[in-house]
């Protein structure tokens, strides 16, 4: 059965991102239909698939990671415009009895993800 997870490291620190909000999306016809809104845990996962079972199904979606928020809230100076406030990866499920995992490499002027396993 297929699922979808992600976790965020953040790699100024060195440790895994605890307290990331982040938001997920389906984009359907265009227009977008929030799913659901966690944060994660100490191991910068979050505690339970994102989706998974019948919620699960093939089509294009959008993850929105709440950076700038998270890196205030750990200490990062950042300038009053902060370089990324959100990070948005956009992606898309074809056979939705995969795993799909997006992880997040974050710091305060760069990222990048990949599908994962």
């Amino acid at each position: 059965m297929g699922r979808l997870t992600t976790h965020v490291l953040d790699t100024a620190r060195g440790m895994p991102a605890a307290n990331l909000a982040i938001d997920l999306y389906k984009i359907v016809e265009n227009s977008e239909q929030k799913l659901k809104s966690v944060s994660t845990n100490e191991d910068g996962r979050c505690d339970e698939p994102l989706l998974e079972g019948a919620s699960f199904s093939s089509g294009k979606y959008k993850l929105v990671f709440h950076a700038a928020s998270y890196l205030k809230a750990n200490g990062e100076q950042l300038p009053e415009v902060p370089f990324l406030d959100e990070v948005v990866i956009s992606f898309g499920i074809d056979n939705a009895e995969q795993h799909y995992h997006v992880p997040l490499l974050l710091s305060a002027y760069g990222y990048s993800t990949y599908r994962g396993s």
